[in-house]
């Protein structure tokens, strides 16, 4: 490795750090940790998710080997996710959780952009403009 590629991940690495300490200080994201903390706190709710993970998984895994869902699986699957929905600390853990992966996906996406253009894209290029050369996404 040269001294350049060092002095180079290290100026990527000094912006990677100036861009999380950024996405932190967002007001937005900080109410996501707080929900999120809220909920790691709650154990009512977590037991709650916990069993509809768990429940969902069963389930698609009887849909993968082309078992048959009976009527009982699903009707109770049903009214654990309501009990979930219901409960406004899990309800809001679920929002939090879609913000955060909204925030990773929006960056993952600009960055991939960038190096695959290898300039900064446009905002046409970043909202639903092609993909370039190859992508293949008929865009």
């Amino acid at each position: 490795m040269t001294m350049e590629t060092t002095i180079e991940e290290s100026a990527i690495l000094s912006k990677t750090k100036e861009l999380c300490q950024a996405i932190l200080e967002e007001p937005d994201m900080r109410l996501v940790r707080q929900r999120v903390d809220a909920f790691m706190a709650d154990e009512q709710a977590r037991t709650l998710y916990d069993g509809l993970v768990t429940k969902g998984q069963v389930l698609q895994e009887k849909q993968q080997l082309s078992t048959p869902l009976s009527g009982e699986e699903v009707a109770d699957f049903e009214q654990h996710r309501t009990a979930l929905f219901n409960n406004p600390v899990a309800r809001d853990f679920l929002d939090a959780q879609e913000k955060l992966h909204k925030v990773q996906e929006s960056v993952q996406h600009y960055v991939s952009k960038t190096l695959e253009l290898g300039r900064l894209p446009t905002d046409e290029e970043m909202n639903g403009g092609s993909c370039g050369h190859g992508c293949g996404c008929s865009h």
